[in-house]
């Protein structure tokens, strides 16, 4: 026969276990702000000799001419080795076509983009248009593509510069024009990915945070503006008169 103290330990451990299992069930299914489970913390997405390309694509690169656009951060092409137009290529960047540095970044490409389309820690469900929506650090996923429209995305990492947001979607990955991805609470740039199936397309004046990886094509329109990466796996990068700035803390 168990004796009175043993039970009551016993209940208590079987009730704090239940409690804490619910907890993570609960953070991983929330979108709302006080969700902030250390069971859902993200590690970063590595991207090894990636870091340091701002653009990159498997087969070509299409710049504007007039105006240029500004490339702070390298530039590669691999396999392919087609790039048309004349980037301005800001502080001692580089381009690398077909060498062994734009070879590497996109072997390490292909595992970072795998590594993100693999995830699976508390995948919060979404679809859509996330215009007008406040997000917090976690996994987001879509079985279809998304947009940013009707409003801004905002992005906040509640005093975490450490947190991580993953974005996975199928298809593709659309900002209208003017729709921006706002930083809040001390989120980074570099701790922001967008993993998108087939192709991502930003639209004139867009202002997007993080890195954009694309199993296919990413195509920016006259006036957008990234802090962070544009990067295709099998593709290309076409970009009319675009701004596209390596993170602060990969630069």
């Amino acid at each position: 026969m168990m004796r009175p103290s043993t039970a009551a330990a016993t209940l208590a451990l079987l009730l704090l276990v239940t409690a804490a299992s619910a907890w993570e069930q609960t953070c991983g299914a929330c979108t709302v702000e006080d969700c902030n489970c250390l069971a859902c913390a993200l590690p970063t997405v590595e991207l090894g000799n990636a870091t340091g390309f701002v653009v990159l694509a498997g087969q070509e690169v299409t710049t504007g001419t007039s105006p240029k656009s500004e490339i702070f951060g390298n530039l590669g092409v691999f396999p392919g080795s087609s790039i048309t137009g004349d980037p301005d290529m800001v502080n001692g960047s580089v381009i690398h076509l077909a060498n062994g540095a734009s070879g590497a970044a996109i072997r390490d490409l292909t595992t970072a983009y795998n590594d993100a389309a693999g995830r699976v820690q508390c995948p919060v469900a979404v679809s859509g248009d996330l215009g007008g929506l406040t997000l917090y650090p976690g996994l987001y996923k879509s079985t279809d593509g998304l947009k940013i429209e009707i409003g801004d995305l905002t992005l906040d990492a509640k005093g975490n510069t450490s947190a991580v947001f993953i974005f996975q979607m199928a298809t593709t990955f659309l900002s209208t024009t003017g729709r921006s991805v706002l930083l809040a609470g001390n989120a980074t740039a570099s701790n922001i990915f967008w993993q998108v199936g087939t192709s991502a397309t930003l639209m004139s004046s867009t202002v997007l945070e993080g890195t954009m990886m694309a199993d296919q094509s990413i195509t920016s329109q006259a006036g957008a503006v990234v802090n962070g990466r544009v990067l295709a796996r099998e593709a290309s990068v076409t970009m009319l008169a675009a701004v596209f700035t390596l993170p602060s803390l990969d630069a």
